[in-house]
């Protein structure tokens, strides 16, 4: 593994979508000699920007094939994420580039987010917020408005897809606010004590929380089949990846009445700017919100500081959070 001389200039090439001007960077900036910072990279630049880096820091900018083998000095990819299908894992091992992500940042920030959905849809706070601006519980005949009746979540059952460090996390909060919690079988997997095939989970559950990476097996893990086997006023909640489930069917089946709601942080297409079936519905029960579950300030400072921690140790030669096993360079 190289020492850390070895490793001189870095390149993040997507700034803008970490830090809006609200983070320190001086430790991630400390951490090579020379740096190169852009605040976007259009897939046509990437790979002349990354040609001569060392170390090469990316958010949401797609690393494929093509630059990969163009950059003859790069040694260490670091994602500025825990998910690194914006990578092609297997060229960059073939051309011994280590890849590394960053991991367990932004769980407070993702869990906190899960349950404002859940709670903004079980306790109508938008129809609420809206009735009273429009003044109809100034001209109620009573001392309150129940025009829009809530529910508990105690007693609930909440299904979880995904049982990592996320998925457990959310389990905690469910747990603590009296909630049941099944976790879902993993897609493709052997079965395991205490984990419910999806088919068997679905029926069950009055939220279903997703929290799995997305993956060929999870591609459209929540399809039409699956939706219509939730209660018809269960809610899903997706913080994950968008394509984990099927715009167009979720889309039909909340114009339908067939599903509780739906709280959406992520879309398949990011930014959407081709639009989404999703997009072009305008109801009460139906939350979307543009990816940022996981970006409290601290959240992503203490990702900052991560890769800045990936960075030092692999320059020390004791890598952390690598997500490949590149082989050894000829010159090691």
């Amino acid at each position: 593994m190289p020492l850390v001389d070895d490793l001189r200039l870095g390149v993040l090439l997507d700034l803008d979508t970490l830090h809006p001007g609200d983070l320190d960077l001086s430790r991630l900036k400390d951490s090579l000699p020379d740096w190169q910072i852009f605040h976007h990279t259009p897939a046509t630049a990437v790979a002349e920007r990354i040609r001569r880096a060392n170390v090469v820091v990316s958010n949401k900018v797609p690393l494929d094939a093509t630059p990969l083998r163009q950059a003859n000095d790069l040694q260490l990819i670091c994602i500025a994420a825990t998910g690194v299908n914006n990578v092609d894992l297997d060229v960059a091992t073939a051309c011994r580039i280590a890849v590394c992500n960053v991991r367990r940042y932004a769980t407070p920030s993702v869990v906190e987010h899960v349950f404002s959905l859940i709670l903004a849809l079980t306790r109508r706070l938008e129809e609420h917020r809206n009735a009273v601006g429009a003044g109809r519980w100034q001209a109620a005949g009573g001392f309150c408005l129940l025009d829009f009746p809530v529910r508990e979540l105690a007693g609930e059952t909440m299904g979880i897809v995904g049982f990592g460090e996320l998925g457990k996390a959310v389990a905690r909060i469910a747990e603590a606010f009296g909630m049941r919690v099944l976790i879902a079988q993993r897609a493709g997997a052997p079965p395991q004590p205490g984990r419910y095939p999806l088919a068997e989970l679905l029926p069950q559950v009055d939220i279903l929380s997703l929290h799995c990476p997305l993956t060929e097996q999870t591609h459209n893990l929540i399809d039409a089949s699956h939706l219509a086997l939730l209660k018809p006023d269960a809610l899903l909640i997706n913080t994950a990846r968008g394509g984990i489930v099927n715009e167009r069917a979720l889309a039909h089946a909340l114009q339908e009445g067939r599903l509780g709601g739906a709280g959406i942080d992520v879309l398949e297409e990011e930014p959407p700017a081709h639009g989404s079936p999703l997009l072009e519905l305008t109801l009460p029960n139906l939350i979307i919100t543009p990816h940022v579950a996981w970006a409290s300030r601290e959240a992503r400072q203490r990702l900052i500081d991560q890769v800045e921690e990936n960075i030092r140790a692999f320059g020390r030669g004791t890598p952390r959070n690598l997500v490949n096993q590149p082989a050894v360079r000829q010159d090691e």
